[in-house]
């Protein structure tokens, strides 16, 4: 008897152990997959269990397709809504392509929420500049959620966004609702104009320098490709803001989410465990080296 209970004891201990183990997945099934773009869709998963999920802006899932493998995508749903999670990424490998061709009702396993997140509360009181780039508007939507559902601690706001083309251009929908608000300075711009565009043509730094904000009171949340990033740190540091009140998400090489492969290693950081999100002076003297 008395070895029955140990070996049960130590049978309880594994199996929390198991639970609370950050490279086991939780399985949820897919419930809708959109199709955004040519080669871009969101996923809408819910816990097998019917457990909730929460999540703070920025943070980011291992997504793993059983036989196939696995891959780091950030969170692109509300933070307030924790029955259902929200992952919008582009279609250019096994596994995302993988992910694109689920079907309600599948099953995936999901490891995180892991990293940084987003500090939308170091803006209360200030003026919010988000800029993402292209797909780079997936990681900022649960901020800019955020900031929306307490739209009463913040000052002015302002979202300016760009894409190559406008066909590429990311929830249009939404952007259009954000657009029709009286309390929001929503602009678009994009590299190439095409079809019957009547929009703003140019790259999204040119957008900073006329932004309707308080450049003594402004924190400002960026995403996007590197080069872009790079540059609309420029842009907003010539316009008056300062590195410490500049945010960017460096989503480059995740593997395991947990710092411990390597495979994202970023000069003397981890971009899983010391990021995604980094103030731009903790990471400027590294931000503009190629290859790094």
């Amino acid at each position: 008897m008395a070895k029955t209970a140990v070996c049960g004891c130590g049978g309880a201990k594994a199996k929390q152990g198991l639970a609370n183990d950050p490279m086991r997945p939780r399985l949820f099934s897919v419930t809708k997959i959109k199709r955004e773009l040519s080669d871009t869709f969101t996923m809408i998963l819910r816990a097998e269990d019917g457990s909730e999920f929460k999540f703070k802006p920025g943070q980011f899932n291992m997504l793993y397709v059983f036989g196939v493998g696995e891959i780091p995508i950030s969170i692109s749903g509300d933070p307030s809504s924790t029955e259902t999670l929200v992952h919008t990424t582009r279609a250019v490998g096994k596994v995302s392509q993988a992910l694109g061709s689920m079907k309600p009702g599948d099953v995936i396993g999901v490891r995180g929420p892991y990293g940084t997140f987003w500090p939308v509360n170091v803006g209360e009181g200030m003026d919010l500049v988000f800029v993402p780039g292209g797909i780079g508007l997936a990681p900022l939507r649960p901020a800019i959620y955020q900031v929306l559902n307490e739209r009463h601690k913040f000052g002015n706001i302002a979202i300016l966004y760009g894409a190559r083309r406008p066909e590429d251009i990311l929830f249009p929908d939404e952007i259009s609702s954000w657009r029709k608000r009286f309390d929001l300075d929503v602009q678009v711009t994009v590299d190439r104009a095409s079809g019957d565009w009547k929009g703003k043509v140019g790259l999204v730094t040119n957008l900073i320098s006329g932004g309707g904000y308080d450049r003594d009171k402004t924190v400002a949340f960026t995403c996007g490709p590197e080069v872009m990033m790079v540059n609309v740190a420029k842009a907003l540091q010539e316009r008056g803001v300062p590195q410490d009140r500049i945010f960017l998400s460096m989503e480059r090489n995740m593997k395991c989410g947990v710092g411990i492969c390597g495979h994202c290693q970023w000069g003397t950081t981890f971009i899983c465990r010391d990021g995604p999100v980094f103030r731009l002076d903790q990471i400027a003297p590294v931000l503009p080296i190629k290859e790094l």
